[in-house]
């Protein structure tokens, strides 16, 4: 099985012909995860055309994907996205972050606070108790904090009200189809899966791909 930087470069490119960006990637065993965004956000049918680019990628290089069935999902950083990179941090300079590092920094595992500066090498996090350098060698994990504001409405970085998107496709040795959960759908073909949307009334939306019989 390739691993995840072989598979981010040639899936990078062939979303940037369809206008979105791969934000992050996560390969293990029996999952590929997809977060793709674009300017202004994206929506059902952008994951829907994400999913397709992804699915044929994975379909024609199958040394890619894990070997046995496995779980494929597309979807939206959503309001709190995972920073795993240093242009991750450098884009949200000024924003809340929340840090977790594998050993502890300044007396402290688990840090919250303003980003205040990013290169390379490492990140400064002014929190409550003032700021602290962070070197990127020393993160477990970390994310940026929606902060609620008088008379916020659900807004984030992934687009209007907040929405957070997800679509899903499960790969597997007996695909079957599953049934529009709501009347809000979309399909398209991909090969070996095909859409179907979901939008609720909460404010997330979700498409979710699952495999169709087809003739080998």
């Amino acid at each position: 099985m390739a691993d995840a930087a072989t598979l981010r470069s040639l899936a990078e490119p062939l979303l940037g012909e369809v206008g979105l960006e791969l934000w992050d990637l996560e390969l293990t065993r029996t999952s590929v995860r997809f977060l793709v965004d674009r300017p202004g956000g994206v929506d059902l049918q952008a994951l829907s055309e994400a999913s397709r680019v992804v699915s044929g990628l994975l379909d024609s290089h199958e040394d890619l994907a894990p070997p046995v069935g496995y779980d494929l999902e597309v979807s939206s950083p959503g309001l709190e996205r995972p920073l795993r990179r240093a242009e991750h941090y450098r884009r949200f300079i000024g924003s809340e972050v929340s840090v977790k590092t594998s050993r502890p920094v300044a007396g402290a595992r688990r840090h919250r606070g303003v980003l205040r500066a990013a290169d390379g090498a490492g990140i400064v996090v002014a929190g409550d108790n003032g700021p602290v350098a962070i070197d990127l060698a020393d993160i477990e994990r970390a994310r940026t904090v929606f902060v609620w504001g008088p008379g916020d409405r659900r807004r984030g970085a992934d687009g209007p009200a907040g929405t957070e998107l997800a679509a899903e496709a499960r790969t597997g040795s007996e695909p079957s189809a599953t049934p529009l959960e709501t009347a809000a759908s979309e399909t398209a073909a991909t090969g070996r899966a095909a859409a179907t949307g979901r939008a609720a009334a909460t404010g997330r939306a979700a498409a979710t791909h699952r495999p169709e019989d087809q003739p080998r």
